[in-house]
């Protein structure tokens, strides 16, 4: 069973949350803000929901603490939040916050998120330190449809042995892609397997990479 970490300072609410998603979770919630960062050093959720306004305390930074601290780093953060905006949406993912959510929450909606992150959280060593950072690069292969494909994807994270990325073509798990650097005059960095896949917002596609062969220059050394 995963692990919820829950940052509100709503009692209602984190009761109506244990109540929608205890069945798949183990939730862990905290109406103290200034415990948040404690409770997921001590019990290392699979995804933490945090509000962003709460007496005396901004989630935003709570938020930019958890994605910029090692230990947490590779803790998804989805916001939940009272706010709406476009505005206040980007700044939450600028921030590092993997989604957002505004109340009342659509609980169909946020198990189906909650699962998708969790396991692309997973692609990768818990124990791989990952950087949140947009790199252009090409990839180049065959897609699943088995056509030649040549195209540019954007990454959401990077680490030593893979990455987190985005792109408009459709690719099968396990499948081989050719990566190359979209700047420095287009250098081969290796190949990668898609070790995970799912649909972000059509047309665009999510995707965790994997090196199988490293060659050539990467974003970490």
């Amino acid at each position: 069973m995963g692990k919820l970490l829950i940052v509100d300072d709503d009692q209602a609410l984190r009761r109506l949350m244990h109540l929608e998603l205890s069945e798949t979770y183990e939730v862990i919630g905290t109406g103290e803000p200034e415990q948040g960062l404690a409770l997921a050093l001590e019990h290392r959720p699979d995804a933490i929901l945090l509000d962003l306004r709460m007496p005396k305390y901004s989630g935003y930074e709570l938020c930019q603490t958890f994605t910029s601290f090692s230990r947490t780093q590779p803790i998804p953060v989805v916001i939940v939040s009272g706010e709406g905006g476009a505005q206040t949406k980007e700044h939450c993912k600028q921030l590092g916050a993997a989604a957002y959510f505004e109340k009342p929450v659509d609980f169909d909606a946020l198990k189906t998120c909650l699962k998708g992150i969790i396991k692309t959280s997973r692609y990768v060593s818990r124990t791989e330190v990952r950087v949140r950072l947009r790199v252009l690069l090409k990839l180049r292969g065959k897609d699943a449809h088995a056509n030649d494909f040549d195209e540019v994807a954007t990454t959401e994270n990077v680490s030593l042995t893979g990455f987190l990325c985005t792109c408009n073509k459709e690719l099968s798990i396990h499948s081989m892609v050719d990566v190359y650097m979209a700047s420095r005059g287009g250098e081969r960095v290796g190949k990668v397997e898609i070790v995970h896949a799912e649909t972000k917002a059509a047309p665009l596609y999510r995707y965790g990479c994997r090196f199988t062969e490293k060659n050539g220059p990467w974003v970490l050394q």
